[in-house]
């Protein structure tokens, strides 16, 4: 980011303020320290919803008696326990969301045709992609399945929402307008 500084058209106030966002953040995440999630890895409680949940029917009443105490408890009590577990994920949390929103800003969209409801994507050798965002109309009721084709390119096939419980979403044959961002 302190490369930015020296380029004409950069807002630098701008750029000062997401710095000393950066900067902030990584001290929330140095202060932390390296054992910040501990007490969230040696809870007995919720170590006992993770396993349990894992096993089909495995978060009945009897198998997590301690777990339906806990949410037949006031709502108040509830949310304090997950201000709790949320506050230690906090400088997590904040760090991740500023590097994907810098990194989703980073992006530059494009207009593409999936011909056929298919589209191959290749990447830029020398700038490896980081993230891919595909915008569709949410009333078209399409939605892309993306699969990777090795390291420099990937492929999207657009499908229509089935719209029930027993049908499959189906692949689109007709050609598929969208808005592509691969961000770098």
């Amino acid at each position: 980011m302190n490369e930015f500084q020296s380029r004409p058209g950069v807002d630098a106030g701008r750029l000062k303020t997401i710095i000393a966002n950066l900067g902030r953040l990584r001290a929330d995440l140095m202060d932390a320290g390296s054992a910040f999630l501990q007490p969230i890895r040696d809870s007995e409680f919720l170590n006992s919803i993770k396993l349990r949940s894992a096993i089909p029917g495995g978060t009945c009443e009897f198998d997590l008696p301690e777990y339906f105490c806990w949410l037949s408890q006031p709502a108040e009590v509830r949310m304090r326990a997950f201000g709790q577990w949320l506050g230690l994920l906090r400088p997590l949390c904040d760090a991740i969301a500023e590097l994907l929103w810098l990194t989703r800003q980073a992006g530059r969209s494009r207009h593409e045709i999936a011909k056929g409801g298919v589209f191959m994507i290749g990447f830029d050798r020398d700038a490896p992609a980081q993230l891919l965002r595909i915008a569709l109309p949410a009333q078209d009721g399409l939605f892309p399945e993306i699969s990777g084709g090795g390291q420099h390119r990937c492929n999207v096939r657009f499908l229509k929402w089935s719209g029930g419980l027993n049908a499959r979403a189906a692949p689109i044959e007709e050609d598929v307008p969208f808005t592509l961002t691969i961000c770098a």
